[in-house]
């Protein structure tokens, strides 16, 4: 019995302009998913080795002052901007009550502490909406695309068996539509595989370098405290 093999290349060539639409559509994904991915990847590893060098930093300056003007010359990093925030929204207060710290003290035990927590909040959030970008696409595209795929499947599957149906074909001829039909399928898990998995690791990273930041906040926090005691 004389084996068939099935060119892939000519079957799509040959394939319904709807399923042609169809695997266009998933190959568009599947290129806009892999430039997120790397966009991403080097996003993520750049905040992460910045982050890194920053608390290195951090712990060895002995003072606010020192760290902010420290600060200026290294890399920007996620923990860095929430740095300069806090350290500007103190630098704010103490002008607008003149450098009293006996009285800043006691602004800081009642109302000013809430404000600096919320200017570090406001940040935090800042930071995690930008490294967050792109991400729901990344969802989207994973989610998505399989059914996309499925789509041009189901409409191949039917396009070949209304030949069969009208008794103009056989089951020889249909073959290369209904491995069309399939090919959509397998495209679309192909698009679909890579953007989910690397948007549940995307998610993790996020979650961990949001609770990093949360953190240095209360960290920050501290210091401010430390600084004020020292200065009334």
């Amino acid at each position: 019995m004389q084996g068939h093999n099935l060119d892939i290349f000519q079957i799509l060539l040959d394939s319904s302009i709807v399923v042609k639409i169809d695997l266009l559509l998933l190959v568009a994904a599947s290129v806009l998913s892999w430039t997120i991915i790397f966009q991403k990847l080097s996003a993520f590893k750049k905040a992460e080795r910045a982050n890194n060098d920053f608390k290195n930093f951090f712990s060895g300056v002995t003072s606010l002052e020192e760290a902010y003007h420290d600060a200026q010359t290294i890399e920007e990093s996620p923990l860095k901007r929430v740095f300069l925030s806090g350290y500007r929204e103190l630098k704010k207060t103490e002008i607008a009550l003149g450098e009293n710290y006996a009285a800043i003290k006691e602004h800081y035990a009642s109302i000013a502490n809430q404000s600096m927590e919320r200017t570090l909040s406001n940040e935090v959030v800042e930071v995690d909406q930008t490294m967050s970008s792109n991400l729901t696409t990344l969802a989207s595209i994973g989610s998505i695309t399989p059914f996309v795929g499925l789509f041009g499947t189901v409409w191949g599957i039917i396009d070949s068996f209304s030949g069969l149906a009208s008794g103009g074909a056989t089951l020889e001829t249909v073959a290369p539509g209904i491995a069309e039909a399939l090919v959509a399928t397998a495209v679309g898990l192909v698009a679909a595989i890579p953007a989910t998995w690397y948007f549940n690791k995307f998610g993790q990273r996020r979650n961990k370098l949001r609770e990093q930041l949360h953190i240095f906040s209360n960290q920050f926090i501290n210091e401010v405290e430390r600084y004020i005691s020292s200065k009334s």
